[in-house]
């Protein structure tokens, strides 16, 4: 259950609220929104305390919820969550926003010339990572800061927003400055203590699903940064681990209208990782589009061969100018632009 404080309450009554849910046993974790506070019941609450606190002079309303992920679900926010870039677009209206660039930030040369071409493609952000999580320890692990701003530098000089992968939370201040928005890769979505930290930001988070993880999982991983105040919250299906060996991951696009149907959040695609295989990049990226995806994440360079990580999945300039095209039209198709 969800208890909705009357807006502008005086800390004095908010008190009062607090100590007559203790005196009755009610447990409750406080979420400061914008305009609101909100108090998440975390345990049981009998039908006669339900009707006491719905009657508070403190409490405007209060929202049974059936989900364990209360605040993202579809109960709680009817309409769908719309998060502004600094560039002017929309996540979560009717155009679909494509996020694209290297796996890595390389050069400064590199991701200069990679977000002029981004831009032109038709992209609104572009994406690279300054620090990267790889599975060996001796592989390119990113420029850090300096990465970051050349990545900066980068965006701005072609209007296209920002968003980069945080690992650490002793990163956050530093990664804060920079992006427009926070990516949590798959290996950090049940990373905890990075999403309670994360929830006390109000840059938008673009959590990926975990290689393992159900949808409940996302949702509940989602609910962490919710419950800290941060109502900007992006999921990402980039496919999952099977037993299919001719591709990296297997692109779960079931996730998407599922989650669709479950939570008021952005849903994005990301057809780089959940294929591995830069040949099925575009036509899935169709695919993601006409299954109601909100948008996409693409890794693409300058020259694929050459990138320091993720080679094989990573498309063309010329690739994702086709592409862009191609999801144009998929998105007219079902009432997208």
């Amino acid at each position: 259950m969800i208890i909705f404080l009357k807006p502008q309450i005086s800390l004095e009554k908010e008190k009062l609220l607090r100590q007559f849910l203790v005196d009755r046993r009610v447990e409750v974790i406080a979420v400061r929104k914008k305009l609101q506070t909100l108090l998440v019941i975390t345990g049981r609450c009998g039908e006669l305390v339900k009707r006491e606190i719905e009657t508070h002079e403190s409490v405007e309303k209060i929202l049974v919820s059936d989900r364990p992920y209360k605040l993202a679900c579809k109960s709680f926010k009817d309409k769908p969550t719309k998060i502004k870039l600094p560039n002017g677009k929309n996540i979560g209206n009717r155009e679909i926003i494509i996020m694209a660039g290297p796996c890595s930030v390389e050069t400064k040369d590199q991701i200069y010339e990679i977000a002029q071409k981004v831009a032109k493609a038709g992209c609104q952000v572009l994406r690279g990572g300054a620090f990267k999580p790889r599975t060996g320890p001796y592989d390119f692990q990113g420029l850090g800061k300096i990465g970051l701003h050349f990545m900066r530098e980068a965006a701005d000089n072609n209007n296209l927003a920002m968003i980069t992968e945080i690992m650490d939370i002793r990163d956050i201040e530093l990664v804060e400055k920079y992006t427009d928005m926070f990516q949590v890769g798959t290996r950090n979505m049940q990373n905890y203590p990075l999403l309670k930290e994360l929830g006390k930001t109000r840059k938008p988070v673009f959590l990926k699903r975990g290689m393992w993880a159900t949808y409940k999982e996302l949702l509940l991983a989602a609910e962490y940064i919710l419950v800290g105040g941060n109502e900007n919250v992006i999921l990402c299906e980039r496919g999952i681990r099977a037993h299919v060996p001719e591709t990296r991951f297997t692109l779960d696009l079931n996730a998407v209208p599922y989650l669709k149907h479950e939570t008021h959040l952005p849903i994005f695609v990301d057809p780089s990782h959940g294929t591995g295989r830069a040949n099925l990049v575009r036509a899935m990226s169709k695919a993601s589009i006409a299954a109601g995806a909100d948008g996409l994440m693409i890794e693409a360079h300058i020259d694929p061969r050459r990138s320091v990580s993720d080679a094989d999945q990573a498309i063309s300039m010329e690739e994702l100018t086709k592409l862009v095209n191609e999801v144009k039209k998929v998105a007219a198709a079902v009432n997208r632009i």
